[in-house]
């Protein structure tokens, strides 16, 4: 990957990262810790704790006030446009509000990270299909607005995880489908993770963390706790 720094052991770095919104209080502060290729966390907080900010901050649609935020050894505070862009190449993120577009049919939208790094059609059909089916979404042609809910967030998945991102960032992906399908959902990104994808799993979904022995990032008052135990204690929440 051009200009990106080679065998840098952390891939995510923050070092005394704050960061507000037009001049107004810390949404985070003094954040310190980092992840390596690989690994697999799980975010948690209560609402409004800066989750959402936080992995913002790694997909580098914002930079932080104060501290520095460091990928691949980069600081993106200083680092060059092509930089930034061979980046964000790396990571993979399902939004809270999918972030589909409308216009395009489910396969399109799912095609759409292939397409933009040049694969060929015939191998994007086939990868395309077998995700879709996969996750239960049966008819490739409609457009997102013909969906549930549910079933957008599965697309948004689909799409987020269909080039094998090295890292890939999850802001409460199942909390719009049922039980039975976030436990799908989550094997995906387990399986992702097992072949080599750093993965942030933003969740409110206390089962599900106490089922996976992954260590957390807690959030709370702005600040971050690295967390081991996959167990919440009062004094977390």
């Amino acid at each position: 990957m051009q200009n990106i720094q080679k065998n840098v052991k952390d891939t995510i770095k923050f070092e005394g990262v704050g960061l507000s919104y037009d001049n107004g209080p810390d949404i985070l502060k003094d954040i310190s810790f980092e992840i390596h290729q690989g690994e697999f966390y799980f975010l948690t907080g209560p609402s409004g704790a800066g989750k959402t900010s936080l992995l913002s901050l790694i997909y580098l649609m914002r930079r932080p006030t104060s501290g520095r935020v460091m990928i691949y050894g980069n600081d993106t505070n200083t680092a060059t446009r092509e930089v930034l862009t061979s980046i964000r190449s790396r990571i993979g993120v399902v939004f809270q509000d999918y972030h589909l577009l409308p216009h395009l049919s489910v396969f399109d939208n799912v095609a759409l990270p292939l397409r933009v790094i040049g694969e060929d059609e015939a191998g994007i059909n086939h990868k395309v299909t077998e995700l879709l089916n996969w996750v239960g979404i049966k008819n490739h042609s409609v457009t997102p607005p013909t969906l549930s809910g549910g079933q957008q967030q599965t697309v948004a998945i689909a799409r987020a995880v269909i080039n094998r991102p090295q890292i890939l960032l999850a802001d409460e992906p199942t909390g719009n489908v049922d039980d039975k399908m976030a436990a799908k959902l989550l094997y995906l990104f387990i399986e992702l993770n097992k072949r080599g994808t750093s993965v942030i799993f933003a969740t409110h979904n206390q089962s599900m963390i106490e089922k996976y022995d992954y260590p957390r990032l807690h959030i709370r008052d702005g600040k971050v706790k690295v967390v081991n135990s996959r167990y919440l204690y009062m004094d977390e929440i």
